[in-house]
């Protein structure tokens, strides 16, 4: 009986002292700094978002949240970084939807599942991406465009950073809707796909806010379409606007962390990261650099990512030049 007794007393000492680290664990995180990585290099709107986000997230949680740019095999090598580490919620990813991507087109070397190995904090902003045309041609609309299109197959081309690229699928996703195709022309970067475009070798580009905003204002450029509207510029439509079922798809930026951290510390931060995205000093920032605050929680991130990656998918099937 003594025995009996000593064993369950035991027992439950173990228990209550398994119990008490745990809460102990969640209500004393975080007790040293963070690591954030960032998948691109240093001066890219990653970067320059991930760096705000990271500043307030350091003063909500009362600890240096450090920035580390960890940029190469579009964005694999910082992801890979974050997935094989500790699962403690000191390593905290800060990644585009290049993402997906990557994994979609090349799931044989990509050393991750974004689906398995990761867990969505949150979606912190993204980045519209425009059809643009010169101000001097013929098309007023988009519609307009998709109608010279449909009459003159193969005419238009139109400058992206590549193929595989985010702006390339805008231009498959156009196909897909109306029929009407834009012979993709890829180059090595945004700036360089633009600058082609300016130059008159393609009638059609791709940019951000950012990159067009000059232009616009200018009178240089007119702006067809967006793939999600633009606050200061609510005359331009997207696809679904004008009828369509899918939009062109936009750049987003999201937080991470690897499968396996703790439930008690991804509340933690989905709190705090909420807190600063929604802080003044990062929505200026955001705005300044052609970004759209675009918060959401990590399950709507989840199921934005799938919905996003079936189309991937979908696309790159019926188009031989993505899928390689």
């Amino acid at each position: 009986m003594k025995k009996t007794s000593l064993f369950v007393v035991g027992f439950v000492l173990v228990v209550s002292l398994f119990l008490g680290a745990s809460f102990s664990q969640a209500q004393t995180y975080p007790r040293y700094p963070i690591q954030f990585i960032i998948t691109l290099a240093p001066g890219d709107g990653l970067d320059v978002t991930g760096r705000a986000i990271a500043e307030q997230l350091g003063k909500i949680l009362e600890t240096p949240v450090v920035p580390m740019n960890k940029p190469g095999g579009g964005g694999t090598v910082g992801v890979d970084y974050v997935v094989k580490g500790k699962k403690d919620g000191y390593n905290i990813l800060y990644s585009n939807s290049s993402l997906i991507y990557t994994y979609a087109l090349n799931p044989e070397i990509v050393p991750y599942n974004p689906f398995q190995d990761l867990e969505p904090l949150c979606l912190s902003g993204s980045v519209p991406l425009l059809i643009a045309v010169q101000a001097e041609s013929p098309w007023k609309s988009f519609p307009e465009l998709i109608d010279y299109m449909k009459k003159n197959p193969g005419k238009i081309r139109g400058s992206s950073s590549g193929i595989g690229s985010i702006g390339h699928f805008c231009y498959e996703v156009i196909r897909m809707e109306t029929g009407a195709g834009i012979t993709m022309i890829p180059y090595k970067g945004a700036m360089p796909g633009f600058t082609a475009f300016l130059g008159g070798h393609v009638e059609v580009a791709v940019p951000s806010l950012t990159i067009v905003s000059p232009h616009l204002a200018s009178g240089k450029v007119r702006v067809l379409l967006t793939s999600k509207k633009i606050p200061e510029h609510p005359h331009i439509p997207t696809l679904t606007e004008l009828g369509y079922k899918q939009d062109m798809p936009s750049v987003w930026n999201a937080a991470f962390v690897a499968t396996g951290v703790p439930d008690s510390v991804k509340k933690i931060l989905d709190s705090a990261f909420e807190k600063s995205i929604k802080t003044p000093d990062v929505a200026n920032i955001m705005q300044k650099i052609g970004y759209v605050q675009d918060y959401r929680t990590g399950e709507e991130l989840k199921k934005s990512m799938r919905e996003e990656y079936a189309i991937i998918k979908k696309i790159s099937k019926t188009v031989g030049p993505i899928a390689k």
